[in-house]
């Protein structure tokens, strides 16, 4: 039986639309296939392996995937800040700048943008979701913090889950004005985030590794910014200076190559987002949406 399509909405075109999975078949065998366990837990869940792939990305040989991905996803060239032929190998192409034009930030200072390119589904209350990708399972949100206080005061807030595909700009930009704190890195296995993935263990947002900062925000409380790695994310790039104060729309930091998350969590009675966003995420499906587009809106 042919596996289900991965479908998303796509704020852009208004559509409904299927997923071209970087890698598919790669990862279904490993996480459909029970044949697959063994070189999942054995080798590709560990960081060796991925920081094994970054680097293989970052050899000058490298570079001549770029042309070939291009083709093949239809990147938009014309919104990067540099040629694809100034990129020495893939991985700097893979974490390109774009041109500002390119994601104009939402101006209006009562909303609240998305961090990143990506497919994002929202959790209004995060205790209120009991099938988080399976019936039954809960969103571990102490686990996730490696902090049982601190998840306890977001226990009923509201959290964004941002999925980056290979294909994706893929820099993480700060959802509202603020102060950041300094990264905290909690340690963890590298699993795929992937819907094929996460349809069979959604504890990977939870376990896998992960860097969190705090946002302390003049009309937000402190917004909770979560960086999760995933299968041959080769590094987290932080580029912001911690404890002074940042714009919506400002850059934090880059993945290296690879899929990759961003979770970004909310204290509760702060924010309501946008309808699509509730509409879709209710019946479990994600909207894309790129970087500097509403995702929200502040309450009071």
């Amino acid at each position: 039986m042919p596996a289900a399509p991965i479908t998303f909405f796509n704020r852009l075109t208004q559509r409904v639309e299927t997923e071209h999975v970087y890698g598919e078949g790669f990862l279904r065998f490993t996480y459909e296939n029970p044949l697959g366990a063994l070189p999942l837990h054995a080798l590709v869940k560990r960081a060796a392996f991925s920081a094994w792939y970054g680097r293989r990305m970052d050899a000058p040989a490298s570079r001549a995937k770029i042309a070939p991905f291009l083709a093949t996803y239809g990147v938009d060239e014309g919104e990067f800040a540099d040629a694809p032929d100034s990129f020495l190998t893939f991985n700097e192409f893979f974490y390109r700048k774009l041109k500002p034009q390119a994601r104009p930030i939402a101006a209006d200072d009562n909303t609240i943008v998305f961090p990143a390119d990506g497919r994002h589904l929202v959790l209004p209350d995060i205790a209120a979701c009991e099938d988080f990708f399976i019936k039954g399972v809960r969103f571990d949100l102490a686990t996730l913090l490696g902090d049982a206080n601190e998840a306890k005061r977001y226990e009923h807030g509201s959290m964004l889950i941002s999925r980056l595909c290979p294909v994706d700009y893929h820099r993480f930009h700060f959802p509202c004005d603020g102060v950041p704190s300094v990264a905290k890195q909690i340690n963890g296995p590298l699993y795929s985030v992937s819907p094929i993935a996460l349809s069979k263990r959604p504890s990977i947002l939870w376990e896998n590794k992960r860097e969190i900062t705090t946002l302390r925000t003049p009309r937000l409380g402190d917004v909770l910014l979560l960086e999760v790695g995933a299968t041959c994310v080769g590094s987290i790039v932080q580029t912001f200076t911690p404890d002074a104060a940042i714009t919506k729309g400002d850059e934090k930091g880059y993945f290296r190559f690879g899929g990759s998350c961003f979770i970004t969590i909310f204290e509760p009675g702060k924010i309501r987002f946008a309808d699509d966003l509730i509409e879709h995420s209710r019946i479990g499906r994600e909207v894309y949406a790129r970087m500097g587009d509403v995702t929200a809106h502040a309450l009071g």
